[in-house]
């Protein structure tokens, strides 16, 4: 998934933000108020090697804090938990050197300290719910005999005091149990031990594809060709949506269908299942793929007086195809290919380096997603980042591939790699495509586990079988085919000619209608 940055209906939403608790650094930032209108055969494969896993990925796969019994009282209704997601918090208790060094390597804000705290009064806690429960217990059985009426009614008076206490109680013990898991989700995905320590300048180039065109004419830029080419209309945008927002003309419509066409079907081939996705999700979706839809730090829109939100990217909604889900394991691995919208606010991001279509609100991508077993997630983060290589080499592009370092990784990565193209025009690399191991981090958030076949078939329902084998979490990992108007940049850039016009890589000309060249509009006599 990268940072770059059509709907009809006729409802209006307001789009606002509500605070939130955590302090998100990934790559969603602030967001403004603002109105739109909106509507709304996959062959596996088998691998013959198997990569160990770090143990230390237990720490978020196991169910830590069991669920919290309510004792009724009437007139009264009990407060509702929010979701849950899976982390071993006395892991993180005994391991608490390693994860504080985690989250320092990867410049998160989450708050391991509080964490602690709050997992030890929860602890607490707990166990005087445990004792009020065990008495009230011990009362209800003293009941069960032939009492003197005295007797009964100081048993009935206790039983009521103790119930009332539990349910004040089991209250508080909810609300501390919400606000731990609030506090403990902030906390960033474990690090692949071979990720470079630091900040983005740390990262370790990984692979370098050819070099970049001389040119032996003065060069323009995208923005420069786009007007020149009638390809963009900027101002207009501006005028109707507002900055950072743009129509595309004339071959640029034909560019960007033909390279969401082409995408598709050169990551189809090598079976991957085609999607086209929601492109409003509810909020809590949002939260569980690890990105903060209601906080300073967001690049989502938000619809106000709604629990929903456009997405940032198709990894969101594809992540949660399979949400609350068990999936035998003869199913995985899942790779689908998924074309969509995407909409961030691009708060903060101004200057000559974000300029043009470099960095908008609005655009398509195309995005890839595998759900697959643990120890094979590393191998097929190896195919995204190779199946983007080769896309990228196959137009003749000018690209280096980058182990992206601790500082530069959102929270669900375990490991990213980007790919970043020469961008002449513009006079430096930029980033067009990314490719994201995130374990079980979302997984175990959205619920998406798998059965080994060792035994008999599972379903999607939850059931209970003693000849049943546990579940495990599935891993999940996302990679961009093509994110359109940075690779728009790229190919007018790098295949500009002298006379103004732009050759189309031949194979992208089958999905333009056989174009082979972008040439300069014949200019009307007055």
């Amino acid at each position: 998934m990268i940072s770059c940055g059509c709907f009809g209906g006729t409802t209006f939403h307001g789009l606002a933000l509500a605070p939130s608790i955590c302090r998100s650094t990934s790559m969603f930032s602030p967001l403004r108020t603002l109105t739109l209108t909106l509507a709304a055969t996959n062959p596996h494969h088998r691998l013959l090697r198997r990569v160990l896993f770090p143990t230390v990925v237990r720490a978020f796969s196991s169910t830590a804090l069991p669920t919290v019994p309510i004792t009724k009282q009437e007139g009264k209704a009990a407060a509702k938990p929010q979701w849950k997601t899976a982390i071993d918090f006395k892991w993180i208790r005994d391991n608490k050197d390693v994860v504080a060094a985690n989250i320092k390597n990867r410049n998160s804000n989450a708050n391991l300290d509080l964490v602690l705290e709050l997992y030890e009064k929860f602890l607490n806690l707990q166990k005087e719910v445990e004792w009020l429960r065990a008495e009230r217990n011990v009362v209800a059985n003293k009941m069960k005999g032939k009492l003197e009426p005295s007797v009964r009614q100081a048993l009935v008076e206790e039983g009521k005091n103790l119930k009332e206490g539990l349910v004040s109680l089991e209250e508080d013990l909810v609300q501390l149990t919400d606000q731990l898991q609030q506090e403990a989700q902030c906390l960033p995905n474990i690090t692949h031990p071979d990720v470079p320590i630091g900040g983005e300048d740390s990262s370790i180039i990984r692979k370098m594809v050819r070099s970049p065109r001389e040119f032996n004419f003065n060069i323009k830029d995208h923005l420069e060709l786009g007007k020149d080419l009638e390809l963009f209309d900027f101002d207009a945008a501006a005028e109707v949506s507002g900055s950072k927002f743009y129509y595309l003309k004339n071959e640029a419509v034909l560019l960007e269908m033909g390279l969401i066409n082409w995408a598709i079907a050169e990551v189809s081939k090598r079976g991957y299942i085609p999607l086209i996705t929601p492109e409003i999700v509810r909020s809590s979706v949002v939260e569980k793929c690890g990105f903060q839809p209601r906080g300073q730090n967001t690049q989502v829109y938000s619809i106000e007086n709604n629990d929903q939100c456009l997405i940032g990217t198709a990894e969101i909604p594809v992540g949660g195809i399979h949400m609350d889900s068990i999936l035998p394991e003869s199913a995985l691995p899942l790779k689908y290919v998924a074309y969509s919208h995407c909409f961030r606010t691009e708060a903060g991001a101004a200057g000559t380096a974000t300029r043009g279509l470099y960095r908008v609100h609005q655009f398509s991508k195309v995005e890839m997603f595998i759900f697959c077993r643990p120890e094979e997630s590393n191998l097929y983060h190896e195919e995204l980042i190779a199946i983007e290589e080769d896309l990228f080499s196959s137009l003749g592009l000018h690209f280096k591939t980058l182990d992206m370092a601790t500082g530069d990784l959102g929270a669900p990565a375990y490991r990213k790699f980007d790919v970043e193209a020469w961008m002449p025009g513009l006079g430096r690399y930029g980033e067009i495509s990314s490719a994201s191991n995130c374990t079980d981090y979302q997984s175990r958030r959205l619920g998406i586990r798998y059965r080994p076949s060792s035994d008999t078939p599972a379903t999607s329902k939850k059931g209970k079988g003693s000849n049943l084998a546990p579940t495990q979490f599935v891993h999940t990992l996302n990679a961009t085919a093509c994110a359109v108007p940075r690779m728009i940049i790229c190919l007018l850039e790098n295949f500009q000619q002298e006379d103004g016009a732009v050759v189309i890589p031949e194979p992208l000309r089958p999905y333009m209608g056989g174009l082979n060249v972008i040439s300069p509009k014949a200019k009307t006599s007055q």
